[in-house]
């Protein structure tokens, strides 16, 4: 857990702060039953009232010091474990962010959404027990066994029987817990993954009235979550009766001795009462010691989960001093020899050996069917994911040797699958450029054919949208996509697919804006219609991850079998002219 240095160092003198008033607490405690025991003895018993008051005034006043005591070490307690999980959890967050795509599908969604809110939580709340009682149960233990032995060595045999009893049954407590505990977080990991995919696929859930299936696959996860859970709490119902047990046996042989030893003239009665209390603070304190072991546990779980996404290293590295040429013309891309697999997929590369050049200014399609790889050659170009072998260059620099943030301002992207998010349209235009003004949004939306359906909501560029955009067509959700990305204005355009959920006659008008618009922009436009590429300057044919055709609509028709067979299926056999060759 090395990542907790950070927060030992910056928080450290808060938390002796918060130390010394749970001293101040605890000595308050313990001073009472001595207190008590001489009041019995001295005032009581010989009828001295002046005596009782005295004594009975200081421990007012030594009880009001101990809650002043309580109430600053709360204080500091809560300030300082809200800062550190608020500081933490941000971290965390910002970590993640920090990660290539390779480092993230190294967990499960569901699983670093439960690291990020519950396993912080549960870390955060073993900080503020720290601070509060977990410090002051072994002062109370310890100082209560110290007060009792100096009232009565005799009576203090059954401490030490008792004390190493209990503490065995910590121990136990916590070599078994572990385990436990950390199947506890994995089982509420199937829970959100379950939520979260239910969620996500609502729609699909309803058009096949699957409720049914999906209940099924809830009802198991949160059965498995029970299961697990049921068992910690099992351990925790035969640990703690047993340390109680112990210790009220302990107390029972303490009146038993005491009462034997009063009678024999050898003790008086204010020492039982002293030393009863002194075994009851000791019974809460190994109570509460058995909690923090418990709580420990769990935080110790959630904090090595932590840790695995700390420890984890973005597989993307760069050269600082690197940087891309700022004279025109900009936006020529290279694909030099590039191979490709994802990690852990096993099977064939992905891509294999693919050449192929984008000139500055160039309007390039790229086809192929289904699973050819047309998605992953794309996500090269902003390094999404790094090259198994070859080389991806941007402006004649090898991607790798470039920092992604620096990389990626000046790509303006599509993606496949379009993500909104919520808030009004007008964030989520200005997410592609967060000092857009309006003119500009308007432009880039006129320009993606999506301001004639804005100006018709009441709201126009102020209306909200929910999660991922639920109130739109897929079509409008498309349009303002497209938006976002021109809206940055840059050197390399890349367009996944992003039409397909609109009609040819939007389509037309919106490759036609960008016609203009794209002048001395690069543009890379994935499609699975012919006709959205004919028109491109070169056209760039995948077929199982290897580039089988480039050239012009017309070039490709007379040489490529491929994008024949593509073309045949879109338009039919009567169109297709006769194939030379491949």
């Amino acid at each position: 857990m090395t990542f907790m240095k950070k927060y030992v160092k910056k928080y450290w003198k808060l938390f002796l702060v918060a130390v010394l008033f749970v001293s101040l607490e605890a000595l308050a405690d313990l001073l009472q039953p001595t207190m008590m025991s001489r009041i019995l003895d001295y005032g009581v018993a010989e009828s001295r009232m002046d005596y009782v008051l005295r004594m009975g005034g200081i421990m007012l006043l030594i009880t009001a010091f101990g809650a002043v005591a309580a109430s600053m070490r709360n204080i500091v307690a809560s300030h300082v474990s809200q800062r550190f999980g608020t500081e933490l959890r941000a971290d965390l967050f910002a970590h993640m962010q920090s990660l290539s795509f390779n480092n993230i599908e190294r967990f499960e969604r569901a699983s670093l959404i439960t690291r990020l809110t519950n396993d912080v939580t549960q870390v955060q709340n073993f900080v503020n027990g720290l601070m509060r009682i977990f410090v002051k149960a072994p002062l109370l233990c310890i100082g209560s066994l110290i007060m009792a032995v100096r009232l009565n060595a005799n009576l203090a045999v059954v401490l030490i029987i008792v004390v190493p009893i209990v503490l065995g049954l910590v121990a136990l407590n916590l070599k078994f817990g572990f385990a436990r505990f950390i199947r506890v977080q994995k089982a509420l990991d199937g829970v959100n993954r379950v939520m979260r995919e239910y969620l996500s696929g609502v729609r699909v859930v309803k058009a096949f009235n699957r409720f049914d299936h999906e209940s099924h696959k809830f009802a198991q996860a949160n059965t498995a979550y029970q299961a697990t859970s049921i068992s910690v709490t099992r351990l925790l119902a035969i640990f703690n009766p047993a340390i109680i047990l112990t210790v009220n046996f302990g107390i029972v042989a303490v009146i038993w001795l005491g009462a034997w030893r009063v009678n024999h003239h050898q003790m008086q009665v204010g020492h039982i009462v002293a030393f009863v209390n002194y075994m009851t603070q000791i019974l809460f304190a190994l109570m509460t010691i058995s909690m923090v072991f418990n709580m420990f546990v769990r935080a110790k779980a959630s904090a090595n989960r932590i840790g695995e996404v700390f420890g984890e290293s973005s597989t993307l590295t760069w050269n600082s001093e690197a940087t891309l040429p700022e004279s025109s013309p900009k936006g020529r891309i290279d694909f030099e020899n590039v191979t490709f697999a994802y990690e852990g997929a096993g099977g064939d590369p992905v891509l294999k050996n693919v050449t192929f050049s984008c000139l500055p200014g160039e309007t390039v399609g790229i086809i192929g069917s289904t699973g050819a790889g047309k998605s992953t050659l794309i996500s090269l170009v902003p390094r999404f994911y790094d090259t198994i072998s070859g080389t991806v260059k941007v402006d004649g620099v090898d991607v790798k040797e470039l920092d992604p943030a620096l990389l990626r301002n000046r790509i303006g992207i599509v993606p496949q699958k379009t993500i909104l998010f919520s808030g009004t349209i007008s964030d989520n235009l200005r997410y592609g450029l967060a000092s857009a003004t309006q003119e500009e949004i308007e432009q880039a939306a006129v320009m993606a054919e999506a301001h004639p359906f804005i100006a018709t909501f009441p709201e126009g560029y102020a209306t909200r949208l929910g999660q991922k955009g639920v109130n739109l067509s897929g079509g409008q959700k498309q349009r303002l996509s497209i938006a976002r990305a021109l809206i940055r204005r840059p050197d390399i355009l890349i367009l996944d697919d992003c039409t397909s959920a609109l009609d040819t006659a939007t389509e037309t008008r919106i490759k036609e804006s960008l016609k203009q618009y794209a002048q001395g922009v690069t543009c890379l436009m994935i499609a699975q219609r012919i006709s959205s590429v004919m028109d491109a300057d070169k056209i760039i044919v995948l077929d199982d991850g290897e580039v089988v055709g480039v050239g012009t609509h017309d070039t490709l028709m007379a040489s490529c079998r491929v994008y024949v067979e593509i073309f045949q299926s879109q338009f039919g056999k009567e169109l297709t002219p006769h194939v030379q060759g491949e």
